[in-house]
């Protein structure tokens, strides 16, 4: 039996002078990458918004239908690279901080299922990359009462 694939993904990249390219995604918003980082951001810098907002995304989806919604979701991603080329991603940190009552063993939950099923973009990388995700979770704290009125 034959599985089924997603539409595929079709993007147009345009050189623009040095080392920079105007990419196109089938009529929708374009990205400015540039090897400099001055007027877009570097293909390695992409890579790392797309692994972090992936991973985002599908812990804010996997809270949400929880009953388990965050107020917020802030990522910091940290990639370490060697000098020498390909100056690839060797190790990656990422950390999230959830502003929220999401309990914290639902908050790993929805991380280990995005990295071990549905992030698409770390499940196109390498595997040999040290990978480590931690979190945080900011839970609101009851409203502090008015004093008795006498």
């Amino acid at each position: 039996m034959a599985t089924a694939e997603k539409p595929p993904l079709n993007i147009e990249l345009e050189w623009r002078g040095d080392l920079r390219f105007q990419g196109e995604i089938e009529g929708r918003p374009s990205l400015m990458l540039d090897s400099d980082s001055k007027e877009g951001v570097s293909p390695m810098q992409a890579l790392a918004f797309a692994v972090a907002g992936c991973m985002g995304m599908d812990l804010v989806h996997i809270l949400t239908k929880a009953r388990s919604a965050p107020r917020a979701v802030r990522a910091s991603f940290t990639g370490r690279r060697p000098q020498e080329s390909p100056s690839r991603f060797t190790a990656i940190a990422l950390h999230f901080v959830v502003d929220g009552d999401a309990p914290d063993d639902q908050v790993q939950r929805a991380l280990q299922l995005s990295r071990d099923k549905y992030c698409s973009v770390w499940n196109s990388m390498r595997p040999d990359i040290d990978f480590n995700v931690t979190f945080t979770v900011n839970r609101s704290t009851p409203a502090a009462q008015p004093p008795p009125v006498d």
